[in-house]
């Protein structure tokens, strides 16, 4: 009973705390800063700010405000007078600029919160996220680098809109400054809609607002339900699963209360009894056998309710730090509400076998004693007698039809455990399939090719845009090795430098990675549409085509140095590993639209003869001269997310397991226990120790099946309820290879898993079985 409470209390507290923690700072924050459902961007070519403005009278707009002047994508760089000379010169991203009357308002919509510093007062000041700027360099300057002139602001102020509308603020004549050094102005509405609760809402609402402004002026829309999954998403993952194991603990736990006390009650008849004699009134006859639960269950709750919050800590931390939440603990009404409930539950589910032993007649439970009222089945017994087996086996299995009841509750416990099984493996699975995704495109490879000038330097050190940062040239690269022996294939790529037009500005800068060579070997996966193939074709990433709303078809617009290029997506796919928001393209159209690929490192895969040692020296000859040097493959990095849900999940099924195997153990000892008189019996007939272990494990045999074969769909159907909401809560649809886990291979062991719990929880009562003396056995009444 202490286990099964404190995996169902663990799971719980978790589930709910992270619910709680994680959404009540981003709603406290949207609340108390009147934060917009969505913010638009006008292409200030084709939209005034007087045609702008007039969409605040779009249908379902309840409030608006703006028009307000923005620039989006602006790459920048770390001032030259940062006080950490490392980073002067880094490239600091893309920033999107606007600007307020008063950025320091504490009226109207998207209030903006200030956590270090002030507000911008002059034409040459700017603020800023934390997440958009080195914290060490706090007080220097940030710098326009794709601007002529590159004009430069001091940073004077961390803060931000809660929706991320924006990812820098000036004050006016500063925003006039950057449009006068070259940038694009266009312009940014915000708005509150009456229904807004769901990205379908938000979608509706963004068309209407299009429909009320001039065709094709609209270019982007950060939803708040964006900047929200930025905040909470990787916490809120855990969410679904927890759920799931706190619901099967919570019934696991009913159960083996139900199991524990029933059996308590059935073998303490003349205990009972005689307590009764004594002057014991029904009430504490009850109160005594609910106790007997509640203080096994009590230790569980306690022990998870600990566990639970400890859990909570490595899960949380950072993932309030965007919203200013003080910190990442989970609440005390939660670590109150969940244990004291479970204990209510626990507590009603002890008390209705105690009450029925506690209305039990006195006269009747002292003859009763500890002799069982005769069992029914004898037709099944007579039907397994017929069968073409030994006599224990066919015993073992008219076994459960004597008490259906009580295989009844056999059969529960193993279903649960079966189901935890089945649905824990799926989520396993799940999760290896996504770290494989991680581990597989632009990190698969027999070696790679990097600039010389980065051989021992960390990986992105250094912008894209830095001109630190070393590119390769990429035809002498390729060309080179072609011409090296045992080369098979290679591809180069490299992170362009450039971004997306309506990306959200928050979160993860969106990347646009420039491609040469054939990449099919390293099996990127397509979620729809195809690769692309021809000039100005590209293909994004799941998350960004869900966070943006791009399809198959549709025009994006990448900017790179303040140059833009019109990309037609052709495909969308799934990788997990180069980024949130990623564009692909060929580098042959960026050189045909006079953009500049960026191509980084080249994937090589060796022919299978090959000696990968032999094939690097001869490679080191060739590559040299072009400042190019091989690298043994790392095999990619680890998801700690997904590799901590792993831990998780394989603990609690651990849990589960036990827990069901313990239920099946109980009810066996009680069966054999009540049955002691008739084992005598068939011991002092001739049946051996061995004959008697068969007989007893082939009882819950036939249970432990057909439980097996219920579970194991529940199982997959509760994995497939789980995983999808998953992949929602950090933005990406699962391809098939990571939802559609089941095989044949797979589900055949499942199935037999019934049998297994129900053997291991029967094995210990059939060796006592086995080991009572005849003569002890015969004796007893």
């Amino acid at each position: 009973m202490a286990l099964t409470t404190f995996a169902a209390v663990t799971s719980s507290v978790l589930s709910l705390g992270l619910l709680a923690v994680v959404q009540a700072p981003f709603d406290h924050a949207f609340g108390a800063r009147n934060g917009a459902h969505l913010a638009v961007q006008f292409d200030g070519s084709k939209a005034t700010a007087t045609q702008a403005a007039a969409t605040a009278h779009a249908a379902g707009v309840t409030e608006a405000a703006g028009p307000y002047p923005v620039a989006a994508a602006l790459d920048t760089t770390i001032g030259a007078d940062c006080s950490t000379k490392d980073w002067a010169g880094h490239d600091n991203g893309p920033l999107t600029v606007t600007t307020r009357p008063d950025l320091g308002s504490a009226s109207g919509m998207d209030q903006l919160a200030l956590t270090q510093g002030r507000w911008p007062t002059g034409p040459g000041e700017i603020a800023l996220p934390w997440q958009h700027f080195a914290a060490d360099c706090f007080g220097g300057s940030v710098v326009f680098s794709s601007l002529p002139g590159k004009p430069s602001y001091l940073v004077v102020g961390f803060g931000g809109s809660v929706t991320d509308s924006a990812t820098a603020f000036a004050t006016a004549d500063g925003f006039a400054r950057l449009t006068a050094a070259g940038a694009t102005s266009d312009v940014q509405m915000l708005y509150r809609f009456a229904k807004a609760g769901t990205d379908a809402d938000i979608a509706t609402d963004k068309q209407a607002v299009a429909a009320a402004a001039p065709a094709g002026s609209v270019e982007a829309g950060q939803s708040y339900l964006t900047a929200e999954q930025q905040a909470t998403g990787n916490a809120k993952a855990y969410v679904p699963f927890l759920i799931a194991f706190g619901i099967l603990g919570l019934f696991m736990s009913v159960l083996i209360i139900s199991i524990v006390v029933s059996g308590a009650v059935a073998s303490g008849i003349r205990r009972i009894g005689i307590l009764k004699s004594l002057g014991f009134t029904p009430s504490q006859v009850a109160r005594a056998y609910t106790a007997q639960a509640m203080i096994p269950a009590t230790l569980g709750l306690l022990l998870g309710t600990g566990f639970g919050n400890l859990l909570a800590v490595p899960i949380l931390d950072g993932a309030t730090k965007q919203l200013g939440a003080a910190g990442a603990t989970i609440p005390l009404w939660v670590s109150a509400v969940v244990p004291l409930g479970t204990l209510l539950i626990v507590g009603v589910t002890a008390l209705i076998p105690a009450l029925r032993a506690g209305r039990m007649p006195t006269v009747r439970a002292l003859a009763v004693g500890r002799a069982p009222e005769a069992g029914g089945g004898r037709a099944a017994q007579r039907l397994a007698s017929r069968l073409p087996l030994p006599r224990a086996v066919s015993l073992g299995l008219a076994q459960p039809f004597a008490r259906p009841a009580r295989a009844v509750l056999v059969g529960a416990a193993v279903l649960f455990g079966v189901v935890s099984a089945t649905f824990a493996v799926g989520l396993e699975s799940g999760f290896n399939r996504y770290l494989d995704t991680s581990t597989s495109g632009f990190n698969v490879a027999s070696k790679f090719v990097i600039p010389t000038a980065d051989v021992g330097v960390p990986w992105d050190l250094y912008g894209p845009n830095d001109p630190r940062n070393p590119h390769l040239d990429a035809a002498k690269v390729a060309a080179a090795l072609a011409g090296i022996p045992g080369t098979k294939t290679a591809f180069g790529w490299g992170d362009s430098g450039a971004t997306m037009v309506g990306a959200p500005p928050g979160g993860e800068p969106p990347k646009v990675f420039t491609v040469t060579g054939d990449f099919s070997w390293t099996h990127l996966e397509l979620l729809s549409g195809r690769w692309y193939s021809a000039p100005g074709e590209a293909v994004v990433g799941d998350k960004l085509a869900t966070t943006v709303g791009i399809h198959v078809g549709d025009d994006v617009t990448v900017v790179q140095q303040n140059k833009q290029l019109s990309l037609k997506v052709v495909g969308v796919n799934f990788d997990t590993n180069q980024g949130d928001y990623t564009v692909m393209t060929d580098a042959a159209t960026f050189t045909a639209a006079g953009l500049t690929p960026h191509i980084d490192l080249f994937n090589v895969e060796l022919a299978d003869d090959v000696n990968g040692s032999d094939w690097s020296t001869s490679a080191a000859a060739a590559l040299s001269p072009l400042n190019a040097s091989v690298q043994p493959s790392s095999g990619g990095g680890k998801n700690i997310i997904v590799i901590t849900m792993g831990a998780l999940v394989a603990t609690l099924t651990l849990m589960m397991i036990a827990v069901a195997a313990l239920g099946v153990l109980s009810t066996v000892v009680q069966d054999t226990r009540e049955r002691v008189h008739d084992l005598g019996i068939l011991k002092a007939l001739g049946m051996t120790p061995k004959q008697t272990v068969a007989m007893v494990l082939t009882s819950v045999t036939l249970t432990g099946l057909i439980a097996g074969l219920i579970g194991v769909p529940l199982g997959v159907a509760v994995e497939k309820a789980t995983l999808t909401p998953m992949g929602n809560a950090i933005g990406r649809h699962l391809p098939p290879s990571v939802s559609h886990v089941y095989t044949t291979g797979l589900l055949i062991p499942l199935l037999a898993g019934g049998i297994v719990i129900a053997l291991l929880g029967a094995l210990l009562p059939a060796g006592w079985a086995a080991r009572s003396r005849t003569a002890t056995a015969l004796r007893t009444e």
